[in-house]
């Protein structure tokens, strides 16, 4: 099969995808990967055929604004008043998104289509091209259950009724904020109206099959979920045989105990320079060696102790198990990444689904609990960082998630129900 994956948001949301591209290539099909074009080297790297979508979401994410909507947006309610504060803004990048990505769909010909919800396009492409669609995500966001709340409100005591309610809740808010510009690309494509728009079912009323690309160990599926959604485990980019330490980097490692890792991929807030100081601070008062990941703007800095050291970036599966803890943001890769290396997990979150991460860590006993980043202080990280260092209970929490998740295979399962429900159309 010739497979289009479609994705859209920051590096978190891409590089699960490259690694399941890759597993398809394995596997014998043809895997072409749209997303924006910032990391069209990343993926043509990695093999895989880039199809292109414009940056401007991502750049808006990366100004001065974006970086406010990061700190600022931190419950429903916040990203609500935020949509609407964007929407005029945001609306002509959606219409050209849509268009970049119709196009890439379009010259790939594929037989599948597998959609971040994000790239909200992939089922009305494949409704006009005739040809299966599915939905990969790497949180629990969309897919309704009884059993908890949505991850973007508070956990009440109210049952079933109002667990469900808080799902068709956030799929409202998606409506709102893609049903005009899906609406115009379909009329422009002479497509027919749709009742309401729906990320969850095809324009027949099929439930899209969803993949979920995370662990449950980490976080269990719910018991009244639907057999067309899965939890598959995590799809981890293995880049340790490929991806060379500096000589500066071994050196420091070697020269003393394990340091603690701390990075926060793209996100600073509107202060890096602030952030990283607290960060140095910490690092310092817990009495502990660390190193400081600078790439892709989340922290800044020239000058630092000997007890710390600089990268701008490096291969996760390589550098984690070195570490003594690893602190960061919440992403779901960044996350999936420390625990699969067994190790105790301090997450820092700004927005999004980084607060819900931080709680499954606190919940499993392999790390500490959350430090909001409105909350975040000398005291608190120095504080959190000796308690998951010098914790044994928690290092040997980590240390067994981290066996249960190296024994998984979450692309094999992926592959598994992809090629289930692709068929060549040609």
């Amino acid at each position: 099969m010739h497979i289009f994956i479609l994705t859209l948001g920051s590096r978190g949301d891409v590089q699960p995808y490259v690694a399941l591209g890759q597993g398809l290539k394995k596997a014998g099909h043809q895997v072409t990967l749209c997303t924006s074009a910032r990391f069209e080297p990343f993926i043509t790297a990695h093999g895989l055929n880039y199809g292109y979508m414009n940056d401007e979401m991502m750049a808006l994410m990366d100004s001065t604004q974006g970086r406010e909507l990061m700190e600022n947006t931190t419950n429903l309610w916040e990203i609500i008043k935020a949509t609407r504060r964007l929407s005029q803004q945001v609306a002509p990048m959606q219409h050209r998104m849509l268009h970049d990505s119709w196009e890439a769909t379009t010259a790939a010909q594929p037989d599948l289509i597998i959609f971040h919800p994000k790239a909200y396009g992939g089922p009305h492409f494949a409704e006009k091209l005739g040809i299966p669609v599915m939905m990969a995500v790497p949180l629990p966001m969309l897919v309704p259950t009884a059993e908890h709340a949505n991850m973007g409100f508070p956990a009440l005591p109210l049952g079933g009724w109002y667990n469900k309610l808080t799902y068709h809740l956030v799929n409202t808010l998606m409506a709102f904020s893609a049903g005009k510009p899906v609406k115009t690309w379909r009329q422009t494509h002479h497509m027919p109206r749709q009742a309401k728009f729906d990320i969850l079912h095809t324009h027949t009323g099929e439930p899209i099959p969803v993949l979920h690309c995370y662990s449950t160990h980490v976080a269990p599926a719910p018991s009244d979920w639907p057999e067309h959604a899965v939890a598959t485990g995590y799809w981890f980019l293995e880049q340790q045989e490929t991806w060379q330490p500096a000589s500066e980097l071994k050196d420091f490692l070697a020269a003393g105990a394990p340091p603690v890792y701390v990075g926060f991929g793209s996100m600073a807030g509107r202060n890096p320079q602030r952030l990283t100081q607290i960060v140095i601070d910490a690092l310092q008062q817990a009495e502990v060696r660390g190193i400081i990941a600078t790439g892709w703007g989340g922290l800044t800095t020239d000058t630092l102790p000997k007890t710390i050291f600089k990268i701008d970036q490096a291969s996760h599966d390589w550098l984690f198990p070195r570490m003594a803890a690893v602190v960061h943001h919440g992403g779901a890769g960044t996350t999936a990444a420390g625990l699969r290396a067994g190790r105790p997990t301090v997450i820092c979150p700004f927005f999004g689904d980084q607060p819900f991460w931080g709680q499954r860590v606190q919940a499993l006993g392999v790390g500490s609990k959350p430090i909001p980043q409105k909350q975040l202080t000398v005291e608190s990280l120095a504080t959190t960082i000796r308690e998951v260092t010098t914790n044994p209970a928690i290092g040997q929490n980590a240390a067994a998630l981290g066996k249960a998740l190296q024994q998984e295979d979450g692309i094999a399962t992926a592959i598994q129900r992809i090629e289930a429900v692709g068929q060549p159309s040609r």
